[in-house]
């Protein structure tokens, strides 16, 4: 009953922080008060702070912290997706002896349990869990009657008396309103109450059981339900092998024209240069993340037979491997030639990160996978990405968006003019520097900006300075704005 009820608590907490409101200070409030939730039902249940509870703490309150910093809705994405790797690492608690070592299908198994967890887990916390028959006794007894009885009677004398002190004082009746939100959407801030209470009572089931079994689904249950399959290492070589030819002919037509030249990509390609490079980054991504997919996936469905063959396996792994250094490498340069005709965006720049990343996994798979410690690479992986995240913060790309993008000779104006609060700074410093057309367009986008008004719940860093700037250079974007 108690799980029950603190997941009403933090839906209503949810409610007061985010209906309406844009992320910011109010992720980290939240994140705070379920880990006061989750650390008083621990102690009040008596159970122990297994090793993916501890993994899980450090990541969920940095990364809602960085809501704090930026923005940006690429960070934004980006934070929420480190806040889901924070929470899969919670449901590892039980899948290994030590978090650390953990095989990178228990990963898979810990997000697909958490997030089964999540959303349906308040089902056998209502279903199971929850004795509704000790619940109406409780209800029935005497001392909860008469606590009902002096509620009843003390709410409308309680309404009554602070309905007059609010008509009567208005420095009261501001603090009143803002400690007691109004429920103006009634529907739609009750769907909120009761989707963030049910989302945040299932994680906490979860994270609360003892036993394996007591969990809706645990990465154990997820890994055991895989019907057994494996490969015989001629199998996998055969496969592995006619990638590598496939990777070995592309690779010769990007050293070829990509690395070639611009007079032979016109000439053969019948396309010009930035309209050459524009095309395929996002595909050479896809086929980078694939193929760790298929190394991953070889590794762990190759049957453990004959040192030989195993050694032919690593060593075709390793030449895909050697070989997708290229495709990424081609990636990049094509990237870098697109960048340079048409600008840069929140998209390009994030894809160029998720390069980075790979070429990170890449090595590390290559130092632990094919050099015989296969079970430090997941949590090496799942560090690289927090780690990235945690640079794309520092990054601030749309700070970085616009001052590479207002330097183009074709600028996008409509595009540059909508980055977050925290493209504010750079707009502003390049702004005396841009064409009138453009300088004129940008300034009325920021004057609009300036108009509207903040949340507490919602601050951040970003949004706090650039309403101060924009505030102390109002004269000067009014005049912008008319004059161009």
């Amino acid at each position: 009953m108690g799980l029950l009820g603190t997941g009403v608590g933090l839906g209503i907490w949810g409610d007061v922080l985010f209906y309406g409101r844009s992320l910011g200070l109010n992720v980290l409030l939240w994140a705070l008060a379920f880990v006061a939730a989750l650390g008083f039902l621990l102690r009040l249940s008596q159970a122990p702070l297994h090793q993916g509870r501890r993994w899980m703490l450090l990541p969920l309150l940095l990364f809602s912290a960085a809501f704090l910093w930026h923005d940006s809705p690429l960070l934004v994405a980006t934070n929420l997706l480190a806040l889901a790797g924070a929470v899969a690492l919670a449901a590892l608690r039980r899948t290994a002896p030590d978090v650390v070592r953990t095989a990178p299908g228990d990963y898979v198994a810990g997000l697909v349990a958490a997030g089964a967890s999540t959303l349906a887990g308040s089902v056998q916390l209502l279903h199971k869990d929850v004795e509704w028959d000790e619940v109406a006794r409780s209800l029935r007894r005497e001392k909860t009657l008469t606590l009902g009885r002096g509620l009843a009677l003390a709410a409308p004398l309680v309404a009554l008396f602070g309905g007059l002190f609010m008509a009567a004082d208005p420095v009261f009746r501001n603090l009143i309103t803002a400690a007691v939100p109004p429920l103006e959407h009634p529907l739609g801030q009750m769907a909120v109450i009761l989707a963030v209470a049910w989302l945040a009572a299932g994680l906490l089931r979860d994270l609360l059981a003892s036993r394996e079994e007591a969990r809706l689904l645990s990465p154990t249950a997820v890994r055991d339900s895989l019907p057994p399959l494996s490969l015989a290492p001629t199998e996998v070589a055969i496969t592995l092998g006619a990638l590598n030819a496939l990777f070995f002919a592309f690779v010769l037509v990007q050293l070829r024209y990509l690395f070639g030249g611009r007079d032979l990509v016109e000439a053969h390609a019948h396309l010009t240069y930035a309209q050459y490079a524009r095309h395929g980054f996002f595909e050479l991504l896809a086929v980078s993340a694939l193929v760790l997919l298929v190394l991953l996936a070889a590794d762990a469905l190759l049957r453990k037979e004959g040192e030989r063959s195993q050694t032919v396996v690593r060593l075709l792994s390793a030449g895909l491997v050697a070989l997708v250094f290229v495709v990424m490498a081609s990636a990049l340069q094509r990237m870098r030639l697109y960048e340079q005709a048409y600008g840069l965006t929140e998209l390009r720049l994030d894809a160029v990160g998720v390069i980075l990343w790979l070429g990170v996994v890449f090595i590390w798979f290559s130092l632990t996978m094919l050099g015989g410690r296969r079970n430090l690479f997941a949590t090496g992986a799942v560090i690289a990405g927090f780690a990235a995240t945690a640079a794309l913060n520092v990054a601030n790309p749309d700070a970085l968006i616009a001052r590479t993008n207002v330097d183009r000779p074709r600028i996008d104006i409509a595009y540059v003019g909508g980055l977050s609060d925290d493209a504010v700074p750079a707009l502003l410093e390049a702004l005396p520097s841009l064409r009138p057309d453009v300088r004129r367009t940008i300034a009325a986008e920021l004057l609009r900006r300036s108009e509207k008004s903040g949340d507490w719940r919602s601050f951040n860093v970003a949004r706090s300075r650039a309403s101060s700037l924009l505030r102390a250079h109002h004269g000067e974007l009014v005049q912008f704005a008319k004059m161009g």
